[in-house]
């Protein structure tokens, strides 16, 4: 039952990434907060353990998209490879950042993080171009501060990097691949930041390596790709506007869960 409900979980954040073109990362780890609490599993590490798993579930994802836009010669490797310089070293951080806060302030900064992404889609808050791209040493330092921030949300980064690399004037197409590129390093170098940092604690259940639940992760990844493809299908059948208002409510009532209930 659990590896069915851990697989209808990947199905079902799969199903939402691909309509709302967004990263599982927002969905999978609200939903395994509530799983973990539900099962009695991870004690007050529940927090630590929803995001080391989703960025671990990341890694598989990302390499699907990596795929997608390479075949498309749509990624900018040179550039990719640059942000990716600091992603790697922002990224470690922030699970070392994780793990020095309390399960309940670190619920409250991701509900603050998804009330700031409901906003940016009910009112379509994008940056404008007109700014160029900064010299290597700033995109690598831009990088870190993504990888950071992503690192401690368990999110793969698209939310913050494409609206840097539109600001700077790089074509949506080029900075959606760009953008996929870098998801893996964090979730590769976030999750295993997890895993080293969570060693030891106790609380937490046999099957977790560090912060990241091998059940969870297996399920979660089993399923999720092939549903993501399912629902970018979708997304091109179903109101583009009308499916960014449903997700914006969803990020509403997660921000305003961990904000006003934590724990």
């Amino acid at each position: 039952m659990t590896w069915l409900m851990y697989m209808a979980l990947g199905a079902f954040a799969g199903t939402l990434a691909g309509l709302f073109g967004v990263g599982g990362g927002l969905i999978i780890v609200p939903v395994l907060i509530i799983s973990f609490k539900l099962q009695g599993i991870g004690g007050d590490l529940i927090t630590h353990m929803a995001v080391g798993t989703s960025l671990a579930t990341i890694m598989f994802t990302s390499l699907s998209a990596i795929h997608t836009h390479h075949g498309r010669k749509a990624v900018d490797w040179r550039l990719a490879a640059m942000i990716s310089v600091g992603i790697i070293v922002g990224a470690w951080l922030g699970g070392y950042t994780a793990d020095k806060l309390s399960g309940p302030l670190l619920q409250r900064l991701i509900g603050l993080f998804a009330w700031l992404m409901a906003a940016q889609m009910l009112f379509s808050l994008a940056p404008q171009g007109g700014a160029q791209l900064p010299g290597k040493p700033m995109q690598a330092a831009v990088g870190g501060i993504i990888g950071w921030a992503s690192g401690i949300f368990g999110i793969g980064g698209g939310s913050l990097t494409v609206p840097f690399l539109t600001w700077c004037s790089v074509p949506m197409q080029r900075a959606v691949a760009v953008s996929a590129v870098c998801g893996f390093p964090i979730a590769l170098v976030g999750a295993l930041s997890y895993v080293v940092h969570g060693m030891g604690h106790q609380n937490l259940p046999a099957e977790a390596w560090g912060y990241v639940y091998l059940p969870a992760l297996l399920g979660i990844s089993l399923a999720s790709v092939p549903f993501a493809r399912l629902g970018a299908i979708l997304a091109h059948r179903l109101s583009a506007i009308a499916l960014r208002r449903a997700f914006a409510i969803f990020l509403i009532l997660v921000g305003a869960k961990f904000l006003l209930f934590p724990g």
